[in-house]
């Protein structure tokens, strides 16, 4: 691809180079060899660029480097690299297959299009649109409906009644409507499982990192909004609700009925206490944990989270602590001699 044109898919602009340059991949600033396009978004790598073996590299508008090589120029270079990457990596085209293996109930709806691996099961009056890929070994259980170019990955397991929308990629082992975990205890104090009877809906453009599990409501449904994305190992309860665009990472864990906004970043292995509300843009940062509702645009860290500046604070605070517990002895000491003088005078 000429620089040119992968400067005008990119939204970027050529700076100090040629246009006919033959652009033959993307890497990052130390993966990157010759003819390879590589970029810089933290300043921190800047050193970096002077050992790149890239060919031209993605800056912002106002980045300065000491070596003279080809500059791409885009506002955001690390979104511009990665339409790069998709351009160089574009997604595996399938032709319509079903393999022999696969088991698919006689009244299930299945377009003609699809790819369907070896030995995936797709329950009764379940519906499979137009360019779905099926990959081996995945569960499908009755009344579900999968939409239009979604991907569901080996092992996954998409559990009765669950609405998947349109271009949604499901890793490897995800379960998605499995039940939610809801018991009452009886008259002999034995717990009492409450029935399951809600599903899951995965609105468009939503992507589910492995082994991921989303239950389903008691009643009504659980809901992840459009174009949110779901990391590994997260686990989102009972009759919860996930805005739009909204970050999910590593080990979160939703409590039932917790209600996410849209755009809201729930760093690695944060969790959200059943029942509360989580506003638009709120960033809980790893490993905090929140027993309230959070206002929108909130940053909050700690367990329990409060404000993410008094935290930090806090946290330097805490460090500390010894050196103002000895300083304090040593006032007290110092105290106690001036009032002992002060006593014998």
């Amino acid at each position: 691809m000429k620089l040119s044109e992968l400067a005008s898919l990119t939204a970027a602009s050529v700076e100090g180079a040629a246009s006919d340059i033959e652009i033959t991949g993307a890497a990052g600033l130390d993966e990157a060899r010759a003819g390879h396009v590589t970029f810089l978004a933290n300043p921190r790598y800047t050193p970096k660029v002077n050992s790149t073996r890239a060919s031209v590299i993605y800056l912002s508008e106002e980045a300065v480097i000491d070596r003279e090589m080809p500059v791409l120029r885009a506002r955001n270079p690390y979104l511009a690299y990665t339409r790069a990457l998709r351009l160089f990596h574009p997604e595996t085209q399938h032709e319509p297959f079903i393999h022999e293996t696969a088991v698919i109930d006689p009244s299930a709806k299945v377009a003609a299009n699809v790819w369907i691996g070896a030995g995936a099961v797709i329950g009764p009056s379940s519906d499979i649109a137009e360019g779905v890929r099926i990959h081996p070994n995945v569960t499908i259980y009755e009344n579900v409906a999968v939409g239009r170019d979604s991907i569901i990955h080996s092992g996954a397991v998409i559990r009765e009644r669950s609405q998947i929308g349109e271009r949604v990629v499901i890793h490897n082992n995800v379960v998605v409507g499995c039940d939610g975990f809801g018991y009452a205890k009886d008259e002999e104090r034995h717990w009492l499982k409450i029935p399951q009877t809600g599903r899951v809906v995965i609105e468009d453009d939503v992507e589910i990192g492995a082994g991921t599990t989303i239950d389903r409501a008691s009643v009504g449904e659980s809901r992840i909004g459009r174009g949110t994305k779901i990391d590994n190992l997260v686990q989102i309860g009972h009759s919860c609700t996930v805005g739009e665009d909204t970050l999910l990472c590593g080990q979160v864990g939703l409590a039932g009925s917790s209600h996410i906004g849209s755009r809201v970043i729930l760093a690695g292995q944060a969790g959200v206490a059943g029942h509360l509300t989580i506003g638009d843009d709120v960033v809980i940062t790893a490993k905090s944990a929140t027993s309230h509702d959070v206002p929108a645009g909130k940053v909050i860290s700690g367990i329990p989270a409060f404000d993410n500046r008094d935290w930090l604070r806090s946290t330097a605070a805490f460090r500390r602590l010894g050196e103002m517990q000895r300083r304090i002895r040593e006032l007290e000491k110092r105290l106690a001699a001036i009032e002992e003088s002060s006593v014998s005078e």
